[in-house]
């Protein structure tokens, strides 16, 4: 199994990034394949709406965007990473998640696997409610199968972050 991880923190050693590592520690020892895409530090454009694709060709943007797509359409599975910014993911992700329309016959027809992992500064119920909303509404349109989220509450730093949420990431790359 081929996994893709679209990790949106501009934080290196950050608490999203921190789980996504242990989300691959235990997709490995599993056997699995799992190539981790740091969004924040490589040169991605927006998507302008432009239709030049068609939803199912190139992106005309002359930047990384084109291979990460390819990337994600050889994958079986994608993880969406982020740290909680103004109650959504990060710009980083979001911008890629925005140029998925450039490929998005070919998404949506691979019915791939997905996941998610946030981590947030808060500890309450409601600071996911949106978040969860969204990516309901995105999986459903892209045809991705839901296959775990890890909503990393109170993990404002690495000391901060409760060890429960180091497990629950490796148990999904684990039984992804």
């Amino acid at each position: 199994m081929k996994i893709t991880v679209l990790a949106g923190s501009p934080h290196v050693n950050g608490t999203s990034n921190t789980l996504v590592n242990e989300f691959k520690r235990g997709a490995e020892e599993s056997g699995k394949e799992v190539e981790i895409i740091d969004l924040a530090h490589i040169s991605i454009h927006p998507c302008m709406g432009c239709d030049a694709c068609g939803m199912n060709g190139d992106c005309i943007q002359k930047d990384k965007g084109n291979e990460i797509l390819n990337k994600i359409i050889e994958s079986d599975t994608v993880i969406f990473a982020s740290p909680v910014y103004y109650y959504n993911v990060s710009a980083q992700l979001k911008m890629m998640i925005d140029r998925f329309y450039a490929k998005t016959m070919k998404i949506t027809n691979k019915n791939l696997k997905a996941g998610v992992i946030m981590t947030s500064w808060n500890n309450d119920d409601w600071t996911y409610g949106a978040i969860d909303k969204y990516f309901d509404i995105l999986f459903d349109y892209m045809h991705f199968i839901d296959s775990g989220r890890i909503y990393g509450k109170g993990c404002g730093s690495i000391s901060m972050m409760p060890n429960k949420y180091y497990e629950e990431a490796y148990n999904l790359g684990k039984n992804i």
